[in-house]
């Protein structure tokens, strides 16, 4: 069974047309014509005889002709494995340039295959129909493609798809073919190749199936996947099903690129050269994709955080380039904080993750994904394969990194949660076991490595206590307290098992358990003691003595290709927004920043990146330049607000609102404001400038940038140095989220 044996019917098919056609007299001015999959000669058990009966208008008796054809077929005259069903049209030229108006039939006439007759009108139809399709319908394809993706699915997910028509089928092979055909998009002859391959393999296991299920069927049902399986000799259902996903995805993602660079091609001038833009270091977005201009020790990450945060592919050319590229063992700090950006995109990452999968980018970054990629789970819950389904679970989890303190770990954790999965052993105790390496190559800390693997450990621990146990039992909630050790990992763990669930699909996450694990939550919360909010920076002797001085001081030093800036400066209205503002424009991009105001000074941290076109300011330049912006504070202003106007993002990426929350704690001396964003340009000296222009002054700032994410708390008073009123920190928090937003 397999190609051979398919181009041997189509050949005996044709064979018993020409002996009838032969037998009938060589009837003059009819042409039969084998269109669709009998055109390129793929007939299967079950496939049907697509025929086209070309005539030139003047045949006599056309009627009594054409049954003289199909009539031998209807009564099974043919040759044993011959198909016995027919779709037949019977037309003229003029007749078939009217039908072609039918998508169905165009795609079709695009395999006609001269079986026997005049071939002076099989030339003639051969033109006309190359020369309808060249004229630009890849837009009407393309439509049609989507309602049929939407009626069958994706194969390559799919517990039970249609091999044909699900996306990613023998029905978009063909499609590519039509594409090709249009000469409107170009494949590589090698893609063309290994479409074909794949084309042969899943031809294969549908010949297979007709055969093992005596039907002319092309869904691959549970019970009929183990037959075809061993027919075709696989070690078992999952072995095939594994192949039946890889080539899905890579026909899909062949189509993803296909329509992009149509979509690209109508959208600008023919004769105009697109200019490349800087988006970053050796990186630029250029014909709507992100490009790699030159390669250095990240560029892999640094590009996959950029596509994902513009929420644009990355070229086919730059995948490959980055193919083989080795982050090293531990990953550079920025490599880190790059992979958060990335996975942190929500659903953008789907399209650059394929991408980079397809050039075997994932598995070198992490060999582990190898055995979980295209990994079957047949189970009626799961709708994605376990690598696709761990990747929807960190676009879930992308929409809640409001609701953490630690996003970065909440990401981390939601990629590869699964990681376990593909053999007999408990995966999420495997699974606890492969996330430590990968945490530690990674570059995370003893103790973000525990957290994370608290996190795949226990992945499903909320949702099974909750539909299990007594909420109103005190011992259930100290079960949970008895594993869960504090109130960190119990917001990490909720967010996870929503973003697991809601991956997963209604089938495993309906309200009704959602309302479970929240109530549940929360009666842990409850019981649990201690806070997550940030503290105020410590300061140390050394720091407390230069703030008593009064001076303006500045230290620069570079810290793991980051520098640490060190700033003492006299207390003063807008200082936090002034600094805030000096470094941005000194094409600093600030990662994390602690302040403290201590007596008549305030004492400052900030772990800055450089820009890679931006030369190192040095620490006078800095300090003048701080000195000018509390001189003249609105300069600072109109140039952060120029340089916002003339920052110009690609994409249109969605991202969660900002969040901003008044933290009540009767302890503290000062209001407490939690600041949970996106990143964006010059966020801290926005949130700076809201607080100034509201007479509000800022006693101490907390601050983190985790990979696209940023989480900033701020104690502040009131300029006598009075606590807010619950009423005006209200007022404070809804001005300071209007502002950012």
């Amino acid at each position: 069974m397999g190609s051979v044996e398919r181009k041997k019917r189509s050949g005996e098919s044709d064979l018993f047309f020409r002996a009838l056609y032969k037998e009938l007299g060589e009837p003059r001015g009819i042409t039969l014509v084998a269109v669709g999959g009998y055109g390129r000669g793929e007939l299967s058990p079950g496939s049907d005889l697509d025929l086209l009966i070309l005539h030139n208008g003047k045949v006599p008796e056309l009627s009594n002709l054409v049954n003289s054809f199909l009539y031998p077929i209807w009564d099974k005259q043919g040759p044993e494995g011959m198909p016995k069903k027919v779709d037949h049209s019977v037309r003229t030229l003029d007749e078939t340039k009217a039908a072609r108006s039918d998508l169905k039939v165009a795609l079709g006439l695009l395999d006609a295959r001269l079986i026997v007759g005049e071939q002076e009108l099989f030339d003639q139809l051969v033109i006309d129909s190359l020369a309808y399709w060249k004229r630009n319908h890849l837009e009407e394809l393309r439509l049609s493609m989507k309602a049929r993706h939407e009626r069958f699915g994706d194969l390559a997910y799919l517990l039970e798809p249609d091999i044909k028509e699900a996306r990613g089928g023998l029905r978009d092979m063909s499609a590519i073919r039509a594409i090709t055909r249009s000469e409107v998009i170009k494949f590589e002859e090698s893609t063309l190749e290994n479409i074909n391959a794949m084309e042969s393999k899943l031809l294969d296991i549908r010949d297979s199936l007709h055969q093992v299920s005596g039907r002319d069927k092309d869904q691959l049902l549970f019970h009929e996947q183990d037959k075809v399986a061993a027919e075709l000799g696989y070690v078992d259902a999952d072995a095939l099903m594994g192949t039946v996903a890889t080539i899905a995805r890579s026909v899909e993602y062949q189509l993803n690129v296909a329509w992009h660079y149509f979509d690209n091609r109508k959208n600008r001038s023919f004769f105009r050269k697109t200019r490349p833009t800087s988006v970053g270091k050796n990186i630029a977005v250029e014909n709507h994709e992100v490009v790699i201009e030159q390669i250095d020790p990240t560029v892999s990450m640094r590009a996959a955080a950029k596509a994902s945060q513009l929420g644009l592919p990355i070229s086919m050319d730059s995948c490959q380039l980055i193919s083989s590229q080795n982050l090293g063992n531990p990953w550079p700090r920025e490599a880190r904080e790059d992979l958060v950006a990335f996975i942190g995109g929500g659903s953008a990452i789907e399209r650059v993750w394929e991408a980079l999968d397809q050039a075997g980018v994932i598995e070198n970054w992490f060999p582990e994904w190898s055995k979980v990629r295209s990994l079957p789970q047949r189970n009626v819950l799961h709708r994605h394969t376990v690598d696709r389904h761990m990747v929807e679970t960190a676009i879930q989890a992308a929409k809640l990194t409001r609701t953490v303190h630690r996003p970065d770990l909440l990401l981390v954790g939601a990629l590869f949660h699964d990681i376990g999965k593909g053999t007999q052993a408990d995966h999420s105790i495997r699974g606890a076991e492969l996330i430590e390496p990968i945490a530690t190559r990674i570059g995370f800390s003893k103790t973000e490595v525990e957290t994370l693997k608290f996190l795949v450990l226990h992945h499903l621990l909320l949702p099974s206590i909750a539909t299990r146990r007594d909420l109103d039992d005190p011992a259930t909630i100290q079960q949970v307290m008895q594993l869960v050790p504090d109130l960190q990992h119990l917001e990490l763990l909720h967010a996870l098992s929503i973003a697991d669930g809601e991956a997963t699909g209604k089938a495993a996450w309906s309200d009704w358990k959602a309302r479970l694990v929240n109530q549940l939550v929360n009666k842990v919360k409850h019981a649990m003691k201690g806070s997550l909010v940030a503290p105020a920076m410590e300061l140390s002797e050394e720091q407390k003595s230069l703030t008593e001085s009064g001076e303006l001081s500045i230290s620069v030093k570079e810290s793991n290709d980051s520098y640490a800036i060190e700033i003492i400066a006299p207390d003063s209205t807008g200082l936090f927004s002034v600094v805030a503002g000096v470094l941005n424009l000194a094409k600093f991009d600030i990662r994390a920043a602690k302040t403290r105001t201590y007596q008549s000074a305030a004492a400052m941290n900030w772990l800055v990146n450089l820009d890679s076109f931006a030369k190192l300011p040095s620490e006078s330049e800095l300090l003048i330049a701080i000195q000018n912006g509390l001189a003249d504070p609105a300069t600072i202003r109109e140039r952060i607000e120029a340089k916002a106007r003339a920052y110009a993002p690609f994409g249109n990426v969605v991202v969660p609102a900002p969040e901003v929350e008044v933290i009540e704690d009767s302890g503290e001396t000062a209001t407490i404001i939690e600041i949970r964003s996106h990143d964006k340009p010059a966020l801290l000296f926005t949130i700076g400038s809201e607080f100034q222009k509201m007479n509000i002054d800022i006693k101490s700032v907390i601050a983190s940038t985790l990979g696209a994410e940023v989480i900033d708390t701020l104690y502040v008073t009131e300029i006598n140095g009075e606590k807010l009123s619950q009423e005006r920190a209200k007022e404070v928090a809804e001005n300071i989220r209007l502002a950012i937003d």
